[in-house]
């Protein structure tokens, strides 16, 4: 098991674009740390003595939790489960939570190595239109402050936000730089339908995203980070050498993983299951040592699919021995049938290994890296019937 997902499901406030599962009362918050560790006891047969290597706090904002709530948690993990030797732990933070240094250094006293902070934008009408709890000035006293205590570090930038001009995301990307983190993850603005946003667009009161703008802004990203020696390891992440995230890469290469707290999914390599995204039941159920989940089995074709999925999303690609080895030769004939058009529009190449020939992959260029996820799903199985060798 490659590593443990602990969602933790509160906020200050609701941004408008997220469709994640969260409260914005704080209420629960004793009980539902309970919950977790009665989580992690009950399912600790599930880790199967494999190493963890990873835990990483999300939501959520993870970081309205008080130190001592972060080292039980921590500490429950260790009791339960085989945890490697300097594992990665990762806390989502928001800026508006790190206004202590003090908080750094108890981060740090508990095993918390690794920093992923909710910067969205270094510009307060972004900020504002997002409805984010900071604003610019406290994203930047934060990050001179982390700078001091943490090496790893990672933060995430929002583009395609309406109104926003290539000139004001190449500025963000640039103040970004000059803090010198390691890492960044940069996500297009999605509307998500129920969200305050997609009823503001509705509404006519922020306007729709530009898909034009969106991809300019994606050129402009690759570009500039390329120059600073970033890796462009997955579609929306990039990152030095050595500074890749630990927990996102063993998801994109198919390792299991533990998914704890409501509407949390865990991932075993031949079926998924997640909790119910309800706070109240999800506590309820924990009380009476119950599992608030639900499970299905991963047909063949569901993990051709996600193969094909997460690997063009990655610098990995899609490897033409696993195909052939997990799923059998027709499978692979399928996946270069399929490919023929994008590869002719030199969307997709074939990235070959001449010493071992089975070793190559098939991965995006760079002209179609942002297209990948429309050019996995030309990829796809369309039905659950075996392509029989």
């Amino acid at each position: 098991m490659s590593g443990i997902y602990i969602h933790i499901p509160f906020c200050k406030q609701a941004c408008h674009y997220c469709d994640f599962h969260f409260s914005t009362s704080l209420k629960l918050k004793n009980e539902l740390v309970e919950a977790l560790q009665k989580e992690l006891f009950l399912r600790k047969e599930e880790g199967n003595s494999e190493a963890v290597e990873t835990i990483y706090f999300g939501g959520g904002t993870p970081s309205v939790l008080d130190i001592s709530k972060l080292q039980a948690l921590i500490k429950t993990v260790y009791k339960y489960y085989h945890v490697c030797e300097n594992p990665e732990i990762t806390l989502e933070a928001n800026p508006d939570d790190l206004t202590d240094e003090n908080i750094f250094k108890n981060y740090q006293s508990i095993g918390i190595n690794r920093l992923s902070i909710g910067i969205q934008s270094f510009f307060d009408q972004d900020l504002k239109l997002m409805n984010r709890a900071h604003d610019a000035n406290e994203a930047k006293r934060c990050l001179e402050s982390v700078k001091k205590y943490f090496d790893n570090i990672s933060i995430d930038l929002i583009y395609g936000i309406p109104g926003m001009s290539v000139a004001r995301w190449l500025e963000n990307m640039e103040t970004a730089l000059s803090f010198e983190v390691p890492h960044l993850s940069c996500y297009a603005l999605t509307v998500e339908p129920k969200t305050a946003l997609h009823h503001f667009i509705k509404k006519g009161i922020v306007q729709t995203p530009d898909d034009e703008m969106v991809q300019l802004h994606f050129r402009a990203l690759t570009e500039t980070l390329e120059k600073h020696h970033f890796i462009h390891y997955e579609l929306s992440n990039f990152g030095k050498e050595g500074f890749f995230s630990k927990n996102n890469t063993a998801y994109w290469l198919g390792k299991k993983y533990l998914g704890i707290g409501p509407s949390a999914h865990s991932y075993d390599g031949l079926s998924r299951s997640w909790n119910v995204s309800n706070n109240r039941l999800y506590i309820n159920s924990l009380k009476e040592n119950n599992l608030p989940s639900e499970k299905e089995i991963l047909t063949q074709k569901d993990r051709y699919n996600e193969a094909v999925m997460t690997g063009l999303r990655t610098i990995w690609g899609v490897s033409f021995n696993k195909v052939k080895t997990d799923f059998g030769s027709h499978y692979l004939d399928y996946l270069m049938q399929q490919a023929k058009p994008h590869l002719q529009n030199k969307l997709l190449c074939i990235e070959k290994n001449l010493h071992s020939p089975e070793l190559s992959r098939l991965i995006t260029t760079q002209k179609g890296k942002f297209l990948s996820d429309g050019i996995a799903s030309d990829l796809f199985l369309l039905n659950d019937k075996p392509l029989f060798q």
